[in-house]
């Protein structure tokens, strides 16, 4: 059995899911200030509620052997996610999900790896310059895809225009 979560918990996504989805935090209408939301799932102890009770509900899933996929902030939460139901398992002494892996494609994992990783993908797949792209090796600073510097800033345009309209998620 495989459970894909894409953008899930919703705390990916960083403008969207930040602003629309069940992550922790929604944007004031201000836009520059954060307030808690009281709806928020994104913790390990709701997830592995909403499976367990998932497994209660249909049981003749119960005890299969278990994947979950997902994409994005998956690279950050799913390792969590994971290390939390093996953990509970042992605590239990019983394999309450039958969890054999995950997997996880165009995953957030450390903010300074994932642009030169995007880079690498539009460059590769012919969709910005090679002048464009040594720009960017030249440029990278190693900091967070959210705090870049006003150089590295100017490349992301750059490359934003090459790119034009073509959503690189459709490839």
């Amino acid at each position: 059995m495989c459970w894909e979560a894409e953008n899930w918990p919703g705390c990916s996504s960083v403008a969207y899911g930040e602003a629309e989805e069940i992550c922790p935090f929604h944007i004031r209408p201000d836009r520059k200030t954060l307030y808690l939301n009281p709806y928020s799932w994104n913790q390990a102890e709701d997830s592995l509620e909403f499976l367990l009770k998932s497994f209660e509900h249909f049981p003749q899933h119960k005890g299969r052997y278990f994947y979950i996929t997902g994409e994005s902030y998956a690279g950050h939460y799913f390792p969590q996610f994971s290390h939390f139901i093996v953990k509970q398992n042992q605590a239990t002494a019983k394999k309450s999900i039958n969890l054999k892996g995950y997997m996880v494609g165009n995953a957030l994992t450390v903010g300074y790896h994932d642009l030169p990783g995007l880079f690498q993908f539009m460059w590769s797949a012919d969709l910005i310059s090679d002048h464009t792209y040594k720009l960017q090796n030249l440029l990278h600073d190693f900091q967070s895809f959210i705090h870049t510097s006003s150089s590295y800033d100017k490349i992301l345009d750059i490359a934003s225009e090459e790119l034009g309209n073509i959503d690189t998620y459709s490839i």
